[in-house]
């Protein structure tokens, strides 16, 4: 390794994270960002010897990373979750209905706690929020990166024009139309809590507790009375206690017993790893949960089934 790869790396490491997080935005997915970071790092080594510093190696990080992710968007569908597609069941216990062929979004594995204010904290906590990304996938690619460029990292309009190559009057245009649009997708929002409070961990432990129980009525109980849970790649969602509770009595297999579980965080919400006993009494990747919470219960409960998951959230392969 060089001295200009040497320092190049010092210099362009420490956004590595952020960087993560921008294009997971644009993506819906944690695997599609993790790739893309790698194309953005890889074209940021090429061309560092021309980087004139005109403007700061973080933005112009930034602005690699977003003509990527707007190019790799050219050959991607949008990634939904089922709440995107169409409305709740009234069939819980029912039959579930399985999409494999749909590019469900992911959840993001967070990061270490920031040194950063809390208020940037709780900025931060809000863009990467699982239904705030799913929101995001409802907008066209460039008014996607336009909505991110302004209002998660507060570039001026100008700045944005530029990287698009078009002009401020047509960047704030689709500004507007990307906060309408996202305002009648996503009209209300969860409260931004903090993952690890005493609350917030009470709260899970009940849960984890009420699960390896395979006591249904004590699930539930934890959840709010519109409460949303969903399930990639099942297209099958519920809302409300009396329909979660009749696809958790009907649907989820296991018993007392038959469940433990891993506490993690995604997307900066509490998150568990849920694993099932197998027939040889072993204990495997069942789901990993992520919960939305609002005024001490669940309001949402997003259940992903993809068991590479468990890998990308550091978590053990049995328990």
């Amino acid at each position: 390794m060089t001295v200009a790869d040497t320092d190049f790396l010092s210099q362009a490491d420490p956004y590595r994270r952020e960087l993560l997080a921008h294009c997971y935005r644009m993506l819906g997915s944690v695997h599609d960002a993790e790739d893309l970071v790698q194309e953005t790092y890889l074209r940021a080594w090429r061309a560092f010897d021309r980087f004139e510093g005109r403007s700061s190696l973080r933005t112009w990080l930034y602005r690699i990373a977003t003509t990527v992710c707007l190019t790799a968007l050219e050959s991607r569908n949008r990634r939904p979750m089922p709440t995107g597609l169409g409305g709740p069941s009234d069939g819980g216990g029912q039959p579930l209905l399985e999409s494999p062929e749909v590019p469900w979004l992911e959840p993001l594995p967070s990061g270490p706690d920031s040194e950063a204010d809390p208020a940037t904290i709780v900025a931060d906590r809000e863009s990467t929020r699982l239904a705030f990304v799913a929101a995001l996938q409802h907008l066209p690619p460039k008014q996607r990166a336009v909505l991110i460029l302004r209002d998660v990292l507060a570039w001026r309009a100008a700045e944005v024009a530029e990287l698009l190559d078009t002009s401020t009057a047509a960047v704030n245009s689709a500004l507007q139309r990307a906060r309408a649009q996202l305002q009648e997708v996503a009209p209300t929002r969860d409260g931004v809590v903090e993952p690890t409070s005493a609350e917030v961990r009470d709260l899970l432990e009940r849960y984890v507790a009420a699960f390896e129980r395979k006591d249904i009525e004590g699930i539930v109980a934890l959840l709010a009375k519109d409460a949303v849970w969903e399930m990639p790649p099942f297209s099958t969602w519920f809302q409300g206690p009396e329909q979660v509770a009749r696809h958790l009595d009907g649907q989820c297999p296991g018993g007392p017993g038959d469940f433990r579980f891993s506490w993690t965080r995604a997307n900066d919400q509490p998150a568990l790893g849920m694993y099932l006993r197998a027939d040889d009494g072993v204990f495997r990747p069942f789901c990993l949960q992520v919960f939305g919470v609002a005024a001490g219960e669940f309001s949402h409960v997003a259940s992903f089934f993809d068991h590479r998951l468990f890998a990308t959230f550091g978590l053990p392969a049995t328990r």
